[in-house]
């Protein structure tokens, strides 16, 4: 199961930032876009998605069941405290939430970059301070960057290290060129980067997990910290971008605190009584049998399915390519055969999810169901091994059930797949012909609902001989196994944006696959992978870049590298009345930023 965030749009934003093209002159502008023009002009008000006058004010009260060591969610070591990167820390460009990939002024008023994008200049807003006061400089600029290059997460070491020259044209204005690899995305990369004090960081110390609370530019300050309990964010009583067109109407309620609950039930139970405000719900069953408290039934509690317009992502069991068997493509096809979607769906879901068939789903870049057009046919033709002729031609479907729970054409497969890999049936266990080892692997979890997904998967593959143990960890313990690829299996979630770029490479290219930290958990090294990565980053317009993403969809389909699982068509979230909300959903799904705690009478 897709382990829950109260802030998911916030999540995808930053474990991907998302990335498309355009052509642009070297003019100083107010945003930029990927591909295509900005929606928003100059001097826009703020964003439709808001109610700009939405009042200010009250606590809101939200939990999590990850436990945190640490105020740094900038590096690899421990486990960060929800909401740091959104709450303290800002960026010179914002995003827009209904835009494919848009970019606009808040720590830099103005951004420029030529045709070629070959380098971007920032100008830096002169209102623009750290909560200690002090402003922000070009200097904190060039130090955050060759900061998270050095001793950041492997994402920053790999985006900046793309920068060959940083410079300071005067106090205010900071100056990037890129190495000439023909990344388009670099100069909405750099938007994104979080600018740190120079003036109030201890490089030395930098990589070591703290509770200290930091400096940044963002709305709110670190007010209190229990470790492992809770975390509690106040507005800055001086933040300097309060009534900036990209901030109005957001970050509105006048404290914000995350509880530690460990136990789903637990925190289930804190969300019925009111002391959690905000549920995101991902689990069918769930959303159907466990929301019949009185507080939904008197209107207290109002139940949301709301649109989203990004791709689903790709949510499955990652299989750890490093590892023999797993390594042996044939080996992991058969696995993929013994998945009982359909009887699953029916038996543990009523039946709410649809079978994820891309990593892009669910949008126009997916290309399932579609066969390849003339670029995509280009783009492949150097890796003709590397994609499956049914998914060339957009007739592939993962295997399907009858929904007995009983088919055996599966079955039947897998064990065809396992012989060819070497593998036999023999009482009652798949063993290895020349060794006569049995097959055994394990597969990690992170939550309970994960856990029992992961068991009737077991249950399934014990009918071919195989033994699955499912190993459920905290979340330090988990992050550790995931960092130093120990594992057969885990499940995962990657969430997908309408514009996907540099973040491709960080979770599927040659260069991640041996990068601790990275979220390469399938170990994949394929240059067609690389190749196709390389296409979507150099693509000038939509129409090339949606080929491109498809052509890597393709390749990253055929792979077999992760056993898909299931999607909701829609976002479902419970709230407390109190919460409100604006009445327009943006395309990115629902923004938790934008609401606010109606004030009492």
């Amino acid at each position: 199961m897709q382990r829950w965030t109260w802030w998911p749009i916030l999540a995808v934003t930053l474990l991907c930032p998302v990335l498309s093209g355009t052509a642009v002159s070297a003019d100083p502008a107010h945003g930029i876009a990927m591909h295509g023009d900005l929606k928003y002009p100059a001097g826009f008000a703020n964003f439709d998605y808001v109610s700009p006058d939405a009042p200010k004010g009250g606590k809101l009260r939200l939990a999590t069941g990850e436990a945190f060591d640490s105020l740094n969610p900038l590096i690899v070591k421990g486990a960060a405290a929800p909401g740091m990167r959104g709450y303290v820390y800002e960026s010179l460009l914002e995003r827009s939430a209904d835009e494919p990939f848009a970019l606009y002024g808040l720590l830099a008023e103005t951004v420029e970059t030529p045709d070629d994008r070959s380098w971007v200049e920032f100008k830096l807003n002169p209102k623009a301070r750290f909560s200690d006061g002090t402003p922000v400089t070009a200097d904190d600029v060039i130090f955050s960057m060759e900061l998270l290059r050095d001793h950041g997460r492997p994402n920053h070491q790999r985006y900046y290290g793309k920068v060959t020259k940083a410079e300071a044209k005067d106090a205010r204005t900071v100056r990037f060129t890129f190495d000439g690899s023909g990344d388009r995305e670099m100069p909405l990369i750099m938007g994104l980067m979080p600018v740190l004090p120079k003036h109030a960081v201890d490089v030395a110390a930098f990589e070591s997990t703290t509770l200290k609370p930091p400096i940044g530019t963002g709305p709110y300050l670190v007010a209190e910290v229990e470790a492992g309990r809770s975390v509690t964010y106040r507005r800055s009583p001086d933040y300097w971008a309060k009534d900036l067109n990209v901030m109005r109407g957001r970050f509105n309620p006048d404290e914000i605190r995350f509880d530690v609950i460990r136990d789903p039930s637990a925190r289930f139970e804190a969300f019925k009584t009111g002391e959690v405000m905000i549920w995101p719900e991902s689990d069918p069953s769930s959303w159907s049998a466990n929301f019949g408290f009185p507080a939904v039934a008197d209107g207290r509690v109002e139940k949301l399915e709301l649109p989203i317009g990004v791709p689903a992502g790709m949510q499955g069991f990652v299989f750890n390519t490093r590892r023999p068997p797993l390594d042996d493509a044939r080996m992991r096809e058969a696995l993929i055969q013994l998945f009982d979607f359909e009887w699953m769906n029916k038996s543990l879901y009523f039946g709410l999810y649809s079978r994820t068939q891309s990593y892009f789903d669910r949008s126009e870049l997916s290309a399932s169901g579609k066969p390849a057009d003339a670029t995509e046919l280009a783009l492949l033709a150097p890796y003709k091994d590397a994609v499956k002729p049914e998914v060339l031609a957009g007739t592939y479907r993962l295997p399907a059930t009858d929904g007995s729970g009983r088919d055996r054409l599966p079955l039947r497969a897998a064990l065809g797949l396992f012989k060819q890999a070497g593998y036999e049936l023999k009482d009652g266990m798949l063993v290895n012909v020349k060794t006569g080892t049995p097959l055994k692997l394990e597969l990690l979890t992170a939550s309970a609902e994960q856990e029992r997904l992961a068991l009737t998967y077991a249950a399934s593959l014990k009918r071919g001989g195989i033994e699955l143990s499912i190993r459920q960890m905290d979340k330090v313990q988990y992050e550790q196994r995931l960092t130093n690829f120990d594992y057969d299996l885990v499940q995962f979630t990657y969430p997908a944006s309408l514009s996907p770029g540099n973040e491709q490479g960080f979770r599927w290219s040659a260069a991640a696959a041996d990068a601790k930290g990275s979220f390469n958990y399938a170990g994949i090294k394929s240059p067609a992978v690389d190749a196709m990565i390389a296409a979507v980053l150099a693509a000038k317009d939509r129409a090339t870049f949606v080929s491109a993403v498809r052509a890597l969809d393709r390749v990253l389909i055929s792979g077999d590298y992760v056993l898909p699982l299931f999607y909701l068509e829609k976002q479902w979230v419970a709230v407390w009345k109190q919460v409100r909300r604006p009445p327009q959903t943006p395309l990115t799904g629902y923004q938790a930023d934008t609401w606010w705690i109606e004030p009492t009478q």
